[in-house]
């Protein structure tokens, strides 16, 4: 699926994968692609500036982990980030809810006008 179909849920997904505990950047985008079935893939140039402005905001702190000789950077969820996330949620309900009624409308009441 195209970057430009998750731009405006970007932050919701990359909170609610963080959701479970810290993850690094390869790590948080393997996450939304295994949940999404694969439909959603995410590149590092997409992700990565989100979770720089995620952590600028408050939403996410991170710390750097050793791994051999490797560091990478881990992300987690602040307080603040976890009440983000409900209300991404939330908002993800309202819209998904108003979509449906658009494109799936109930049936009419069986009354001819």
């Amino acid at each position: 699926m195209k970057t430009d179909a998750v731009r405006g849920h970007l932050d919701g997904l990359l909170l609610s994968v963080l959701e479970s505990g810290p993850l690094h950047g390869y790590a948080i985008i393997a996450a939304v692609e295994e949940r999404s079935g694969g439909v959603l893939e995410l590149r590092k140039g997409t992700i990565y500036p989100a979770l720089n402005r995620l952590e600028r905001i408050g939403l996410l702190s991170s710390a750097w982990e050793s791994v051999g000789e490797r560091r990478r950077r881990c992300y987690q969820l602040t307080d603040a980030g976890r009440r983000s996330l409900a209300t991404e949620r939330t908002h993800w309900r309202e819209f998904i809810a108003a979509i449906g009624s658009v494109l799936e409308p109930a049936p009419a009441s069986g009354h001819a006008t």
